[in-house]
């Protein structure tokens, strides 16, 4: 196989207008530079867990660098991530990585071990990122070039697909576009079933696709819904298809959602009068319950979903609970946590940074989380519930202003005798009034004997780990997560959070089991 290309992406800018490129490269120009592995590959972690979604560009080089200097490592991250993790673009680029692995066949097949799960849009977004693709007007170079175990992989997963027309149908009426893509990307001939719906528009009468054309020149909502209901059509798909939306084609809709559809279009459905009626409301609540044990549903999205439907007092409480239940599910927190929010000047984001993290810890902490705001004094925050509204009253009259001291929250804890084991800091890094940081843990360890380990949650500017460099320096042990705005991968703290230590998190990953194909090989390079 050809040696891989190195990829040379655009720089994304962050919410300070500064380049999260060089970031990265910081990163890895310090593991070239002789820091030891152990480290290395703590750094590629800590940026791992905070990969924005869409956004994988950036990462290329990074992924390229630990692929080719740590393949063993790689391969085990790329299994524990797809397992664990909660950005989908990244799992998505650890497979196009995995997928073109010059290293061995047993890389490429967990790869293609890996894209056998994947739905159909996804797959041909992996086909994308190691192809190329257009970013806007901005072409992003790809990985290299697509070896033939790929192609032919990707072609047997077609091809199973074609063998049932319904699971085709379902297919085609989720992701017409990204399946004709792969069949053209790739050059693979479809079979005359997808030649027929995909690519002529003529699906067999009795098919769903069929049904689908029929139920836009239906006009009786009673024949719609019992088209619906009984094909299961999308909400997006139906929607685009019906003119007018009655409460018994509604109903209709909501029972063939999923939940996590309910929760994706809970405004679409507030729009179509579905929350001022009562049974479907009821429909709506049936269907966020189911929620709480779907392990498809995304924790954070329950969040942006309350905020974008403008939902009522009692529908967002419902929703929000969904997503407590999501976090409980991805760990626990069994040491006691101190979250310390920087609300000094210009530390609004901080602010609204803060409140998502406590309301994300809150849930899952077993032991004492205290939390406080901080400028040169140190404000205790209590919540009387657990849920983020509970957390944006609790901050309520917390606004930016003033001076930063690091050590004043710090100092505060050691009066009140709060013992934490870690401490989590939002904040720009930057101090300018004593007590500092470094002085108030160093009396925080003669105080409990014990140094509480430190994770910085960078916002506001530029990544410049000024205090992470100096509590390193001091033998702190200290880490990054670099907040770019991407509320998403915030669940990527609870794994630095949870649990023991860092190494007791590379050990897991290095004993993580890798996954086998359900189909043989069918090719190889």
């Amino acid at each position: 196989m050809s040696p891989r290309k190195r990829t040379q992406p655009r720089a994304n800018k962050n919410a300070s207008g500064a380049s999260e490129l060089s970031n990265f490269e910081r990163l890895i120009e310090r593991a070239r530079l002789g820091m030891p592995e152990q480290d290395y590959r703590l750094n590629i972690l800590n940026v791992l867990l905070r990969t924005p979604h869409r956004n994988v560009a950036p990462y290329m080089p990074l992924f390229a660098d630990v692929h080719e200097r740590d393949p063993l490592f790689f391969v085990r991250l790329a299994a524990w991530y797809n397992e664990v993790g909660a950005v989908h673009d990244l799992k998505q680029l650890f497979i196009a990585f995995l997928a073109t692995s010059k290293f061995s066949e047993e890389f490429r097949e967990t790869g293609l071990a890996l894209l056998e799960k994947l739905p159909p849009y996804q797959v041909e977004r992996v086909t994308r990122m190691i192809k190329g693709y257009l970013d806007g007007k901005t072409f992003v170079p790809g990985i290299g070039s697509v070896p033939r175990s790929y192609k032919t992989a990707v072609e047997n997963y077609l091809k199973q697909r074609e063998a049932d027309p319904k699971v085709f149908d379902a297919a085609v009426l989720h992701a017409r576009k990204p399946l004709k893509t792969l069949y053209a990307s790739l050059r693979i001939k479809p079979g005359p079933y997808a030649q027929r719906v995909l690519f002529e528009n003529d699906p067999p009468e009795g098919s769903r696709l069929a049904v689908l054309k029929q139920l836009a020149k239906v006009q009786d909502p009673a024949e719609q819904a019992r088209l619906i209901v009984e094909n299961k059509l999308p909400y997006r798909t139906a929607v685009s298809t019906l003119k007018m939306m009655t409460p018994s084609v509604l109903v209709a809709l909501i029972n063939a959602m999923t939940p996590q559809e309910v929760i994706n279009n809970l405004a679409s459905l507030k729009a179509r009068g579905a929350m001022d009626n009562e049974d479907l409301r009821k429909m709506i609540e049936r269907k966020l319950e189911a929620a709480k044990t779907d392990s498809r549903v995304s924790a954070l999205k329950t969040r942006e979903a309350i905020k974008v439907a403008n939902l009522d007092d009692a529908m967002a409480q419902k929703v929000q609970s969904v997503g407590d239940v999501q976090i409980k599910a991805k760990g626990r927190i069994s040491r006691a946590t101190a979250l310390l929010v920087d609300k000094s000047s210009s530390m609004d984001e901080a602010i609204n940074l803060g409140k998502m993290i406590a309301s994300i810890l809150a849930p899952i902490c077993e032991k004492d989380l205290f939390v406080y705001a901080f400028d040169t004094m140190a404000y205790p925050i209590v919540a009387k519930g657990e849920e983020l509204s509970d957390w944006e009253k609790a901050f309520k009259g917390i606004v930016s202003s003033g001076a930063t001291s690091n050590g004043v929250a710090i100092d505060a804890m050691i009066r009140k005798n709060e013992f934490v084991e870690q401490i989590v800091m939002v904040t720009d890094q930057e101090e300018n009034t004593p007590p500092l940081m470094l002085q108030a843990l160093r009396a925080y360890e003669k105080k409990f004997e014990v140094m509480p380990d430190v994770l910085f949650v960078n916002v506001g500017r530029a990544y410049r780990p000024t205090l992470f460099d100096q509590l390193t320096r001091e033998g702190i042990m200290a880490e990054n997560y670099v907040f770019t705005g991407d509320y998403y991968s915030l669940p990527g703290l609870i794994p630095l959070i949870s649990g023991g230590t860092r190494l007791d998190l590379l050990a897991d990953i290095m004993n993580f089991p890798l996954p086998e194909r359900k189909t043989p090989a069918l090719s190889k390079n």
